[in-house]
């Protein structure tokens, strides 16, 4: 393999990077005279306590580092890309895909689909595995890398290889038995479509992957997401409250199931579908220590054990008067309205507004405030009384900046509504701080 070089664009300061002589623009070759091919390469081989680190500056000059650490410790830098490599595109064309059915001219990023291993690993991303070669199996066994997060989808291989459009879908079974084979931990998800893998194959899913348990270790059933620009791809059909009620009646049949016979619930129903249903959260201890909460597991459950416990310690008066707006999605509004409400038996001079936003950039059947837009925001507030402060939920920003899927700004909300606009986290202390500040 020929080496790569990466360029390092951050030194840490006070790291062992740092401390080493290692700068912004040096060059990584080789960690303990092996060549780094990507991330995957450069988490493995950094977890050794003796490190040989060899480094080209900008000079040309080359650096053998001997650094001594914890086998955990950091090395402090940042790579010009975050993978170290290319990253790998998408090869199914699959009937539910979300990023088909956006609208033109948005940023080109959104219109990228990755189905790259090695991010499931790095960030949590799930994979179909359709990708994957023999190699990267046994490089992911050999790193023992873990959590693979695997996009299931359907354990009828007909069906995936249909509801995927690959030919190659078929390989999922196998590459799961190696990873069950060598321990390493799995958590799969399946995206449910009406009428295509719900009722009997959703009960033939569920039991062919309880087979893999322990190292299966979750899969979560999440509804798809249907937006108005779907001209051309496989018709769908969205999930009514009675299928809704159906698909969670299943999920607890087999939770009974699993749980009596290995100790954990295994299989659960994305908050989406318990709102639909109009059916309370299950209980917190239902949620396996919330193993699939960036899936959309569990959240809303989390988001009121946590008010609920800010909530008792709240003395309350009859003084406090806050004038805010919160911005949500249809689909959670009347949650957000029954916490407003227990916050006012507290705080009678409270107004607080909520403001459940119609989705109608991606279309009304998308209900969930992770996917509104600083454009609807804008017009169905214009000229209405906020208040002193809007409060928008954190997941509609991209990860670490203040813009959102339509490249608005928070600033942008700002400037046209004329009213100080805050982000407020996804916990139930950070919702009641932000509203009684």
């Amino acid at each position: 393999m020929k080496n790569r070089y990466h360029k390092i664009i951050q030194v840490e300061k006070e790291s062992i990077a740092y401390e080493v002589g290692v700068e912004q623009g040096d060059l990584l070759v080789s960690i303990n005279g092996q060549p780094v091919k990507d991330a995957l390469d450069y988490h493995f081989l950094v977890e050794n306590e003796a490190l040989e680190v060899c480094i080209k500056k900008s000079n040309g000059e080359e650096w053998l580092l001997d650094i001594e650490k914890d086998d955990d410790e950091s090395l402090g830098i940042t790579f010009e890309n975050n993978l170290m490599d290319e990253y790998k595109s998408c090869s199914n064309q699959c009937i539910f895909c979300f990023i088909d059915q956006l609208p033109k001219g948005m940023r080109d990023t959104l219109y990228f689909k990755d189905d790259d291993s090695r991010l499931s690993f790095l960030q949590g991303n799930y994979i179909t595995l359709t990708n994957m070669k023999d190699e990267d199996v046994e490089r992911i066994i050999k790193y023992r890398l873990a959590p693979i997060n695997i996009s299931v989808h359907a354990m009828n291989m007909e069906l995936r290889k249909n509801m995927l459009h690959n030919r190659f879908a078929d390989r999922l079974i196998g590459y799961m038995e190696k990873f069950y084979e060598a321990g390493i931990t799995m958590n799969g998800q399946i995206v449910l479509c009406k009428g295509i893998n719900d009722g009997k194959e959703l009960n033939h899913s569920i039991e062919a992957l309880s087979k893999f348990a322990p190292h299966m270790q979750s899969v979560s059933v999440v509804p798809v997401g249907l937006s108005k620009y779907r001209t051309g791809l496989y018709s769908l059909e969205p999930f009514t409250k009675e299928d809704a009620q159906q698909v969670i009646k299943t999920i607890h049949k087999w939770q009974d199931i699993l749980y009596a016979e290995y100790g954990t619930h295994f299989i659960h129903g994305g908050d989406e579908f318990y709102l639909l249903a109009e059916q309370p959260f299950p209980e917190e201890d239902n949620y396996d220590g919330y193993v699939q909460l960036e899936n959309g597991v569990g959240m809303s459950r989390l988001l009121r054990d946590e008010f609920d416990i800010c909530y008792k310690d709240l003395e309350g008066n009859g003084v406090l008067s806050r004038h805010k707006t919160i911005v949500t999605g249809v689909l959670a509004e009347g949650m957000i309205r029954d916490m407003v409400a227990r916050l006012h038996e507290k705080y009678p001079k409270l107004d607080i507004r909520v403001k459940p936003i119609i989705n109608y950039f991606f279309g009304e059947q998308i209900t969930v405030s992770g996917l509104l837009t600083g454009t609807d925001i804008i017009k169905q507030l214009q000229g209405m009384d906020v208040g002193d402060e809007l409060l928008l939920p954190i997941n509609l920003l991209r990860s670490g900046e203040e813009t959102l899927l339509d490249d608005m700004t928070v600033a942008d909300i700002e400037k046209a509504l004329q009213v100080k606009v805050s982000v407020v986290k996804s916990t139930g202390q950070a919702l009641i701080r932000n509203i009684l500040e």
